[in-house]
């Protein structure tokens, strides 16, 4: 198709994402029917993806500014947080769900690639990688396709990058079959008068790209990403980008030494809609700050690698490792000599104006001309609010059976083996996580990932966290517990919780119940990030996340991925998660009203997760987050660990094996409180919150239950560190027993024997 020559109307408009209304609104902005490539660039930048017109309403009813925020939320690349000394962070969190799905590899590396990106157009130098990840049952072999692909692509991108993969989570659920989800975060160091922001002004500064030259692959990833998939879907491998890790890194490295000469006015990551979002988003936000602004660019300055290419087809290319910049002018030729230093090309194709809009010029002539504003939110760009109505999960209702009828060793040992549960060693041993001598310990040593701010003894603790069944069996709950487990697990690793990122990962806004599920979750987050003065930074919004692809038809279980950030003052205060030493004393902090909704034990024993999530006591998550970091500062722990997925009995098997060259037993005695009717199952498998587990030297134990009853956390001992034993006990009477060595062997390579890997 010749888009150049091809006329304008509104099924053509409707062909590309827009409807009727929105199509009416370009030609009252422009006075006259749009050109093909107007139209073109008006679908990418309206689309979901780039516009979030159905989301921005509840986005900003989230905490946005304040804390340690050095910019508010959504204002560049990346969020930025002070952490003293003159060094701030820069951290982010993004999708690639839908090109993941129809090409795993390229899909997943791109997303890596280009969320790195986001973090050095801030000026900051990417340190550490994070994931999470969502897939469908191990069992389906398009299910294992998929984990294959998506592993090796963020492996191969980042480990050829040079940037550790320190953190991350995995979780297989039905929902996910035909629309897996791959959500990539990456944090960054800077200096803080080495940022850059993502600002176009200036009148006659000269506009450059820099990079990989433009070629037809990821056009309309932005309404592809805005879309459902469905079979069809698999016609659009066009819209996956392809990435060069190995370009990636001369780009970043070129790029830090462009700022470095003081003359980069501006700098932005060609990700979503490629040179049109760059311009346009660029434009909007130097209009906004100076009252003027605009670009004017030429595409025949454009470096291509194919021939023919439409003015279409070269605004909309989401041709990878590409990134526009505004220079200082008379000194254009000085930042082209250091890209030309290190073999990347950095050309002049335009300047900035003052008559506030984005004119693309293509063989001598005009073929777009836009009010920049326009294509942004807070101009022209729609903003939707959708009917949201509550449809609560019709999941059966679990009839426990009686405590004496169940076998609890088997029970455990096949609980340490799902997948959901088990190592996920196969996978993270396939990134590199010590590249940069940053990071401080092996991964899930500590339930935070830690790396050393070098110069400093400073440290930064990162984690991404989600348990969506919850998010689907309660959307405000789980949005506030998604928030306090990361809050959690930074401050078991001694870390003070500093600020958030979201991945926003919902089914078609346009469903009344999903709305509700994205509305409701956010307000649980925001409640979370208030209490806890986490404000959010920033993030991603990814909806249409529905298939059919390989059988399926539903959305996918609500995803609000949180990606948090938090400051060790000082690095020799961590604290790991796994024994460390015999004849500890274990101990429990948090005492809250058991139950078993929401576990992956009623999902494994009874078939159903139960009719809620579980309750969250905010004011006790603050708490017990401020006796973490406490006990921390005063080393009066050994270790610490949160009980959450798979329970008490899990949290201990994992505090006595994750340390693979050292294991350690537990002898564990739980007393029935009389708080309620007394239940084993509850006792063992409830993934009840604000609980973690401890262990200490045992002449530290006075202390430290002083100090709990100072942050008025609950706390008792509940058992010791043994040596090569594991058993628990109820009140005294032997339940169950078995060597640390049996928990090895349920915990480790269960994933990769539910993959069957050697069909792969």
């Amino acid at each position: 198709m010749k888009h150049t020559e091809q006329e304008v109307t509104l099924a053509i408009a409707e062909e590309h994402g827009l409807n009727a209304e929105e199509y009416g609104k370009i030609r009252e902005i422009l006075g006259r029917t749009p050109s093909i490539t107007e139209l073109g660039i008006f679908s990418v930048m309206w689309s979901e993806h780039c516009s979030y017109k159905n989301s921005i309403a509840v986005l900003k009813t989230l905490p946005r500014d304040g804390g340690a925020l050095l910019t508010g939320a959504g204002e560049e690349n990346a969020g930025l947080v002070d952490i003293g000394d003159n060094i701030a962070v820069a951290f982010k969190i993004e999708s690639h769900n839908h090109p993941s799905a129809v090409e795993p590899y390229q899909g997943a590396a791109t997303g890596v690639g280009g969320i790195h990106r986001d973090i050095f157009t801030m000026g900051a130098r990417p340190v550490a990688s994070l994931n999470s990840l969502r897939f469908g049952s191990p069992k389906d072999p398009r299910v294992r396709y998929l984990v294959d692909g998506v592993v090796r692509g963020i492996g191969d991108y980042g480990n050829s990058f040079g940037v550790p993969t320190v953190g991350g989570e995995i979780y297989f659920e039905e929902g996910y079959t035909g629309n897996p989800l791959v959500n990539a975060m990456s944090v960054g160091i800077v200096e803080h008068h080495k940022t850059v922001s993502a600002t176009a002004f200036g009148e006659g500064n000269p506009v450059l790209i820099v990079g990989s030259s433009t070629g037809r692959d990821g056009i309309h990833g932005a309404t592809f990403a805005s879309e459902d998939l469905s079979e069809a879907s698999e016609d659009k491998r066009p819209s996956v980008q392809v990435g060069d890790p190995f370009a990636e890194k001369l780009l970043l490295e070129a790029t830090l030494e462009a700022i470095a000469t003081g003359y980069v006015v501006g700098l932005q990551d060609m990700g979503a809609a490629g040179i049109t979002s760059s311009t346009s988003e660029m434009s909007a936000r130097g209009i906004e700050k100076t009252g003027s602004g605009g670009i004017e660019i030429d595409l025949d300055l454009v470096p291509i690698r194919e021939k023919g290419m439409s003015a279409y087809e070269i605004m909309l290319s989401e041709s990878q490792e590409r990134m526009l910049i505004v220079a200082e002018k008379g000194f254009e030729e000085t930042i082209i000599d250091v890209y030309r230093k290190w073999d990347v090309l950095a050309v002049v194709i335009g300047k900035v104006t003052s008559d506030n809009h984005l004119r693309v010029f293509h063989h001598g002539g005009v073929v777009a001309e836009i009010p920049a504003e326009t294509l942004v939110l807070g101009g022209g760009a729609p903003v939707y609010i959708r009917e949201a109505v509550e449809k609560k999960p019709q999941t059966p209702v679990a009839k426990l059976v009686d405590d004496q009828s169940l076998d609890f060793k088997t029970l455990c040992l096949e609980l340490l083996s799902r997948p959901n549960i088990a190592s996920k060693q196969w996978v993270y041993r396939q990134y590199d996580s010590m590249v940069q001598t940053n990071t401080v310990t092996p991964v899930g040593h500590t339930d935070a990932a830690v790396i050393r701010i070098k110069g400093s003894k400073k440290g930064l603790a990162m984690k991404t966290d989600c348990n969506a069944r919850y998010v689907y069996l309660n959307p405000n709950a789980g949005g506030k517990i998604a928030v306090a487990e990361c809050a959690r697990n930074i401050a078991c690793s001694g870390a003070r919780p500093l600020a958030i990122t979201n991945c926003l990962n919902f089914g078609n806004p346009y469903k009344p119940e999903v709305y509700f599920q994205f509305k409701s979750s956010v307000a649980g987050m925001g409640e979370a990030c208030r209490a806890f003065n986490t404000p959010v930074t920033g993030g991603n919004v990814s909806f249409y996340n529905e298939s059919t692809i390989g059988g399926g038809g539903t959305a996918i279980y609500p995803t609000p991925t949180i990606g948090m950030i938090g400051l060790l003052d000082d690095i020799d205060n961590l604290v790991g998660s796994t024994f460390t030493t015999a004849g500890d004393a274990i101990l429990l902090l948090g005492e809250p009203e058991l139950t078993l909704d929401g576990s992956e034990y009623l999902v494994m024993q009874y078939g159903t997760p139960g009719q809620d999530a579980p309750e969250i006591d905010l004011q006790h998550e603050k708490h017990l987050q401020e006796l973490l970091v406490s006990l921390a500062s005063k080393k009066l722990v050994h270790s610490a660990h949160d009980i959450s997925d798979g329970g008490l009995f899990v949290a201990l098997a994992e505090k006595a094996i994750m340390n693979e060259a050292a294991p350690l037993g537990f002898s564990v005695d739980i007393e029935d409180v009389g708080c309620a009717p007394f239940c084993i199952q509850k006792e063992l498998f409830s993934e009840a919150q604000g609980r973690v587990l401890l262990s200490i030297a045992p002449e530290s134990a006075r202390d430290v239950i002083a100090e709990a009853v100072r942050f008025n956390v609950p706390v008792r001992v509940i058992g010791k560190v043994v040596a090569a034993e594991a058993s628990i006990a109820i009140n005294g009477r032997n339940i169950l027993s078995f060597p640390v060595a049996d928990l090895s062997g349920a915990y480790f390579h269960a994933l990769e024997r539910s993959l069957h890997l050697d069909e792969l």
